[in-house]
């Protein structure tokens, strides 16, 4: 006779444990490329557990992208801290540079990953994943408009456009990191594109 535990959650199931199994999943295989089997087998639990703590798979990869924003993407939010916008921008530059080549964890970006072969049906998770590079573009944009009028950056300074300008660089980055750039080359890259902050 099956006992609860087996029916259900194992002994010692560990919410945020198995979820960062899911995130890395999901960020090696893309939504469309990643099945329930392949999410049960990593995070150590059986389909009626995984529905029961999370959802669907829909509801299971919008809480994966939450936690890896809050785990995976803290230096943007730490970046947004600094006291000037250069050091703003190079804070999250370099520090996206350097999570985007971790040796502990997939190349590249679960939020670029994740939904670039998005099939038909699937469309809401190309959607969910650029408004949430939109929100953090936003972010970003906030900050520098600030910096402009604490008169950090010159008046003139369009905040909009220069925080697309930094996440295209950072997105670029990205594409390039799972195609097997290194770490120094895409710090190449944010040496370039910090030249256009000045010192």
């Amino acid at each position: 006779m099956s006992t609860t535990a087996e029916r259900g959650r194992p002994r010692g199931f560990d919410a945020d444990q198995a979820l960062d199994r899911a995130v890395e999943v999901f960020w090696r295989h893309g939504y469309d490329g990643t099945s329930l089997s392949d999410l049960t087998s990593a995070m150590g639990i059986n389909r009626p557990s995984l529905y029961a703590a999370y959802g669907n798979k829909e509801q299971l990869f919008r809480r994966a992208v939450a936690r890896y924003a809050e785990v995976d993407m803290a230096y943007a939010r730490e970046a947004l801290q600094q006291p000037t916008a250069y050091q703003v921008v190079e804070s999250f530059l370099r520090a996206n540079a350097d999570a985007l080549t971790r040796p502990d964890r997939p190349a590249g970006c679960l939020s670029i990953q994740g939904g670039l072969s998005a099939s038909s049906g699937n469309e809401q998770i190309a959607e969910f994943l650029a408004a949430s590079r939109r929100s953090g573009e936003e972010a970003l944009a906030q900050r520098l408009g600030q910096a402009v009028e604490e008169g950090d950056l010159p008046a003139d300074t369009d905040a909009a456009a220069l925080a697309r300008y930094v996440m295209v660089v950072s997105e670029g980055n990205a594409v390039h990191a799972a195609a097997g750039a290194s770490r120094g080359q895409l710090h190449s890259t944010v040496d370039l594109a910090l030249r256009v902050l000045g010192s």
